[in-house]
């Protein structure tokens, strides 16, 4: 069986990996694909990608933000994409590597050359230069987290336990302090080193080592660090690429001898030279940010909360992040602080938004919500990106602002936090730990506010603007005049589309411009139709996501496009009428028992084709067409042959894919069968009608009152009831009532 190959890693190897992982695995188990998930975390790389895996495979998704090796893939068709596209966006990512879109790689197809050996020309340089310069970054963190760490646990004895001439002298803390800031002295040369190493393999990473080695010794610092890193990398593989006309005997000493020799003296010389001016540069800088701290700390607090919530995790907040960590090396413990405060408040905001506005959120994402709790404990900002990306309009705003008052408080009450991680569990360490923790708790309970607030609102804004004006009463039939509230601007003509994909196409893009959903709802309404089709009949197509694309859905909402040619919808019918549904919950059945009760009346159909315009199908939609007849009134059951009440378990109620079930079930007999929802007192709809079904509205726990006359009369409740037990195609959901009467 043909599998899809996935790689995924991101700088820090923590968080972005996994998610990225778990949403591949979760996308092919939905398409029913095969898949195979490379992790490259911060331990290593786990489920390594062998040859053997190569073999029959869809093609290959690299999704990752640092080196992973992808010249292995040379030959293959591969997506390569940043990691948070894997994370928001797997689904298409799948589906385009099945379909056979993914471009062939370039390069030999057996190769297996570490990095610059053949760099990819699918991506652009800027793309480049980020992976390269987040590779030195992945690799150098767990230095800086070890060292810092460490020189902060030595301070529990006293600011001058280290020092041998102090009162507060401690050899333990000596000790702690000795090894910190040994793993801090080789920060930058790992990072250097690590840079140079993702461009040209091996003999940058010699190079580049070096050239991070005399920037610490001249006080270049990080900026020297990164200039030698690059300068490193490039200019290896110039050499490699100028000494690759050397015969093969000669391979051992142009690899041992002649490229290392060079690559010290040539980037060991430039370091020299550039020394004392990027030295200048780095302490500017470093007094810029230290004036900064004290003369304005409201300006650097808004700066470093934004940069921290604006991609959570992603490059500008990694951009925040490193410059905290660097400044530690530099004895600056007071940026790191506000750095680590903006880190922790967004999945703060979550946990604290679910819990005391429990009403604006789904029972799934109030679960996720408990999660935050630990995950803002221990500075994994990552939790919060479910939330931001179901609206990242709104909430990434938000989240900016709590963050940058939780950083602006921290900088104000001039906090010191000496290690660059761990959260809440390194407040031995911090300088005055209950006024940070009173910072943070400030920053979330804010952006908890405005987050509560803002989902409560969409929530009624939701349910007033969508659902129809007049509400039910004594369970009676709405009035159909009123069946839907839509406005000309939910409705478009389309003459162009025939095919049916290219119809989803269309109204999933007028709803994504509307905000009501992501672009990844259209893979739901695709995999929708790809059970069942949603044609009504009458020429009325109900496109709508599966219940698993709902997370895709912004805002409850429709939109309507008006095909007068026809859409080919399958199996020879045609659809000129196309409601396409975005729903977050089960509003969709009201919505389409609204709808189906105005267009299930005879003529609409030819109303629809001879449509001039939007207002023209507002008024058919609206049941003002001239020829409209009144709806019908509930009638009380007539007279049998056999009859049958049965409960609805399907949890997501009785929309197009259990009704078309059902319908089919009832079309194998001759009887006249005849179905009412007794918890809405429908009245009696024809049971062969797909559209009239769907029409009575029926949710999980309604009563279907089921009436039969024929021959075959009792065969069909019989059978109409073993329809029913079974979840009419979805499963047992709970224990079936039997009917209520038998037959007569």
């Amino acid at each position: 069986m043909k599998k899809v190959i996935a790689v995924t890693g991101c700088p820090t190897g923590i968080a972005h990996t996994f998610m990225a992982e778990e949403a591949l695995k979760a996308a092919a188990k939905k398409l029913n694909v095969e898949i195979k998930v490379e992790t490259n975390g911060a331990s290593g790389v786990e489920n390594v990608i062998t040859s053997d895996d190569l073999k029959d495979i869809y093609g290959v998704i690299i999704a990752a933000d640092k080196d992973i090796n992808a010249n292995r893939f040379n030959g293959l068709p591969v997506i390569e994409v940043p990691v948070k596209d894997a994370i928001h966006h797997p689904d298409e990512l799948i589906t385009k590597v099945i379909q056979g879109h993914a471009p062939v790689r370039k390069g030999s197809a057996t190769s297996s050359a570490r990095p610059g050996e053949d760099p990819s020309e699918q991506e652009s340089f800027g793309r480049q230069i980020y992976k390269h310069l987040m590779s030195g970054v992945s690799t150098m963190l767990p230095f800086v987290v070890a060292g810092g760490i460490l020189i902060a646990i030595s301070f529990l004895w006293g600011i001058y336990s280290a020092n041998p001439e102090s009162p507060q002298y401690n050899i333990i803390a000596a000790t702690l302090m000795k090894v910190g800031q040994q793993a801090f002295s080789i920060m930058v040369p790992v990072f250097t080193a690590y840079i140079a190493y993702s461009i040209s393999g091996r003999p940058g990473m010699v190079a580049g080592f070096v050239g991070g080695l005399l920037a610490n010794e001249t006080g270049a610092g990080f900026i020297g660090g990164i200039i030698a890193g690059f300068a490193a990398g490039y200019f290896m593989l110039w050499m490699r690429h100028c000494l690759s006309r050397l015969p093969r005997q000669f391979e051992g000493l142009k690899s041992i001898f002649i490229m290392p020799l060079i690559g010290v003296l040539v980037i060991g010389v430039m370091m020299i030279l550039l020394g004392q001016p990027v030295s200048a540069l780095n302490n500017g800088m470093m007094h810029w940010l230290s004036s900064l701290q004290e003369a304005n700390p409201i300006l650097l607090g808004i700066v470093v909360g934004c940069m921290c919530s604006f991609d959570f995790g992603g490059p500008v907040n990694k951009a925040a992040y490193v410059t905290g960590t660097l400044l530690l090396g530099q004895g600056n413990y007071y940026f790191m602080a506000g750095v680590s405060a903006a880190c922790i408040t967004p999945p703060l905001v979550i946990a604290l938004a679910t819990t005391f506005f429990r009403k604006g959120f789904t029972e799934e994402e109030r679960t996720a919500g408990m999660v935050n709790y630990v995950l803002g404990c221990t500075h994994i900002t990552e939790g919060a990106i479910p939330f931001a990306a179901k609206d990242p309009l709104r909430v990434i705003p938000l989240m900016m602002v709590a963050s940058s008052v939780s950083a602006v408080l921290s900088y104000s009450m001039q906090i010191e936090v000496p290690a660059p991680h761990g959260g809440f569990l390194i407040l031995p360490l911090v300088s005055k730990p209950l006024t940070w923790v009173l910072c943070i708790l400030a920053g979330s309970a804010c952006g908890a506010v405005m987050l509560g607030t803002l989902r409560l609102w969409q929530k009624r804004h939701n349910t007033n603007t969508v659902n129809p004006v007049i509400p039910e009463q004594d369970h009676a039939i709405p009035d159909e005049k009123q069946a839907i509230a839509l406005t000309t601007g939910d409705i478009f003509f389309n003459r162009d589309v025939r095919v049916k994909d290219d119809a989803l196409t269309q109204v999933a893009n007028a709803m994504e411009k509307a905000t009501l959903i992501r672009a990844d709802y259209l893979t739901g309404m695709r995999d929708r139709e790809a059970q069942i089709s949603t044609y009504l009949g009458n020429g009325i197509a109900i496109p709508h996501g599966t219940p698993q694309s709902r997370d895709a859905v912004l805002r409850t909402g429709v939109k309507v496009m008006v095909c007068p040619q026809g859409v080919d919808w399958g199996e020879g019918q045609i659809a000129r009428l196309i409601v396409a549904i975005a729903a977050q919950d089960n509003e969709h059945l009201d919505i389409l028992r609204r709808l189906t009760h105005v267009l299930s009346h005879d003529g609409v159909q030819q109303a629809l084709e001879s449509a001039a315009d939007a207002q023209d199908v507002l008024s058919i939609l609206e049941g003002r067409t001239p020829d409209s007849p009144q709806p019908a009134k509930a009638q009380p059951a007539r007279q049998c042959d056999a009859e049958g009440t049965f409960t609805l378990i399907n949890a997501h109620g009785l929309h197009a894919r259990p009704s078309a079930l059902l319908v089919k079930t009832i079309k194998q007999w001759q009887s006249d069968i005849r179905i009412e929802n007794l918890d809405t007192g429908s009245g009696l709809v024809e049971g062969k009608n797909l559209m009239k079904v769907v029409s009575l509205g029926a949710k999980q726990g309604h009563r279907l009152h089921v009436i039969a006359n024929g021959a075959d009369a009792q065969q069909a409740i019989a059978a109409i009831g073993r329809a029913f037990e079974t979840g009419l195609g979805e499963g047992n959901g709970s224990e079936q009532h039997a009917p209520e009467a038998g037959a007569h």
